[in-house]
Parts: structure tokens; sequence; C-alpha cells
């Protein structure tokens, strides 16, 4: 009954555990700037459809709005107000007229650490532009 089976001891586990960690430390610096870009894809997305819904309320009021609430866009919880935040950019108008607008994404998070908020905006043309690089 006493026969002995092969296996790795705890030390083999944990020497494979830090080599996995050093590489992982190794590689982030290089992912961070995809990481950074994968978020703007947010920003993006929630800035045309806060176009879409400006236009349409253009369409039936004869301008735009500064209130992103009046034109029926709904701002997502962000990650900085707890567990049940998903989105990363807060959105606000920056100004609106009866002939333009202009919507900023700010980013509620600093993404890569440099001290730095990612802003981006977009006006009456569709006109997309990152304002603030992170």
């Amino acid at each position: 009954m006493k026969t002995k089976l092969s296996a790795y001891t705890l030390t083999e586990i944990l020497v494979v555990l830090v080599i996995i960690g050093i590489l992982v430390l190794l590689a982030l610096p290089n992912l961070m700037p995809l990481i950074t870009k994968a978020k703007t894809t947010e920003a993006k997305m929630q800035l045309e459809h806060a176009h879409q819904l400006q236009k349409a309320y253009f369409y039936e009021h004869s301008r735009y709005s500064s209130n992103l609430e009046e034109i029926g866009f709904t701002q997502e919880k962000l990650t900085t107000d707890g567990a049940d935040g998903k989105a990363n950019y807060q959105l606000e108008v920056v100004s609106a007229t009866a002939t333009n607008f202009v919507v900023r994404a700010t980013a509620a998070v600093d993404f890569n650490g440099n001290g730095t908020f990612n802003v981006w905006e977009i006006d009456q043309e569709k006109n997309l532009r990152e304002t603030q690089p992170d």
C-alpha cells in the first residue's frame, strides 16, 4: 500500500509561478498602449451614439440640447463609482446652440498612469477627435 506517486514538489510549482510572474511584468508595459486603444473604442461609440441622439433631437426641436438626459442619453455608472460600474468615460455637453454642439468624453481613470486623462470630442459634423491623448 505504500506506493510512491510521481508529482511536482511545492518548490517546483512556486518556481514556475515566479517565472510566469516575471514574464507578465516584462510584457505588461508593451501591452499598455493596446489596452488604452481598446478602451478608447468605448469613448468613440458613446460619442457617436450621443451624436445620433443630438441629430434626432435637432430634427424634432430645431436646436441642439445642452442636456444629455433631454436627448435620451443615459450615462452608465463609471468604474470609479463602485463594483457595478462598467463605463470608463464620462460624457458631457461642452456647448450647444441652435446650429452646433460639442460633446466631450473624459476618461474616469488614467489608463497608463502617466497623470493625464484621455479626452475625446465630437461635433455636429461628426468630427471625432482626440483632444487629450493618454
